[in-house]
């Protein structure tokens, strides 16, 4: 359940820069493709503090961390990957 709530934080986040990116451009797609950029360094950063107090506070191991790190930053990561293609043509 945790994990679905992290993806559901990162879609969250991947809309709040859709949105800036809209309000704080031009408007245009181009914009749009800027914003889902800027959105995957972010959420990487973001899923890795997801995983780091995961081994530090709840005892896991970086082992058993990694994989679910890789799926909460991949699935997000991959739509603004795909938002970034589209809007950026």
């Amino acid at each position: 359940m945790h994990t679905v709530m992290v993806m559901g934080g990162g879609f969250a986040l991947l809309v709040v820069f859709l949105l800036g990116g809209r309000f704080m451009g031009d408007g245009s797609t181009m914009a749009l493709a800027a914003a889902a950029k800027w959105f995957i360094p972010a959420w990487f950063v973001g899923a890795g503090i997801n995983m780091a107090v995961g081994v530090l506070k709840a005892g896991y191991s970086v082992a058993e961390e990694l994989p679910i790190f890789l799926f909460i930053f991949a699935v997000p990561a991959l739509v603004a990957g795909l938002l970034w293609w589209k809007f950026g043509r």
